[in-house]
Formats: C-alpha cells, sequence, structure tokens
C-alpha cells in the first residue's frame, strides 16, 4: 500500500482550512456546541429550564455546578494527585417539592460519568437526574 504524501503548500492549505472551522473533527461522542453549551440537548435543556424560572416552577437556576468528589492527596512517592470533581450542568430547586435537584444532560454515559455519578451518591448523597 503506498503512502500518499503532501506538498508543504497543501499541507498548509490542509491547516488553514482546519483552523477557520470548514474542516472542523468531529467530538468523540459527535456532540456538536451550540451557543455556549456543549450540545444541542444542553442548550434546549437550558432554554426549558429558564422557562420553569420565569414561570415560577423552579428557582436559584445554577449551571455548571462543581462538586468535589475526591480532595487533592500526596501519594506514598510524595507526589499530589488531583482532586476529582463532579462538574452538573444544572443544579436548581423543585418549587413543588423544594427539593434541590441536580441535572445533567447525557447523550451517551461514559464509564468516567458512571463512577463520578455513584461517587455523588456515596459522598454528598445526591441521586444525578439524568436527562
Amino acid at each position: 500500500m503506498k503512502q500518499e504524501t503532501l506538498t508543504v503548500e497543501q499541507f498548509r492549505a490542509l491547516a488553514e482550512k482546519q483552523k477557520s472551522g470548514t474542516g472542523k473533527k468531529k467530538t468523540k461522542y459527535h456532540a456538536e456546541k451550540c451557543n455556549g453549551y456543549d450540545s444541542k440537548k444542553e442548550y434546549y435543556r437550558a432554554q426549558q429550564l429558564k422557562l420553569w424560572l420565569k414561570a415560577g416552577v423552579i428557582s436559584d437556576l445554577r449551571e455548571q455546578v462543581v462538586f468535589l468528589l475526591i480532595p487533592s492527596q500526596i501519594n506514598g512517592e510524595g507526589i499530589e494527585e488531583k482532586p476529582v470533581k463532579y462538574k452538573a450542568d444544572f443544579v436548581y430547586i423543585d418549587n413543588a417539592t423544594g427539593q434541590t435537584v441536580v441535572e445533567d444532560t447525557k447523550g451517551f454515559r461514559t464509564p468516567e460519568y458512571i463512577i463520578k455519578r455513584k461517587l455523588m451518591l456515596m459522598v454528598h448523597g445526591i441521586t444525578i437526574k439524568e436527562i
């Protein structure tokens, strides 16, 4: 199988095309950013929650709230291990029940997310509502 080669000019044109955004690489799970949100699903959910906020169905709506799951630690070799954090898409109070809701819009549940979901329940006693 013969390997395809590029001239310097072809390489530069390809690099410029990627910089300009016309040759965008797909994300691992094919989510497309939308109006500052990580996915269209998250954007539409934010719009719905903002309407509920105006209607008085929910209150204290916050976005991208970080929860500490495991603090940083020094391992046996004296090297600092970074803390483990979970970033919730939305946190709000359901005015009908008075409960605080931690919500995540998921198109795909990664193994990392599943572990963090379980740690949220164990460490903070919070069950994440998946949308």
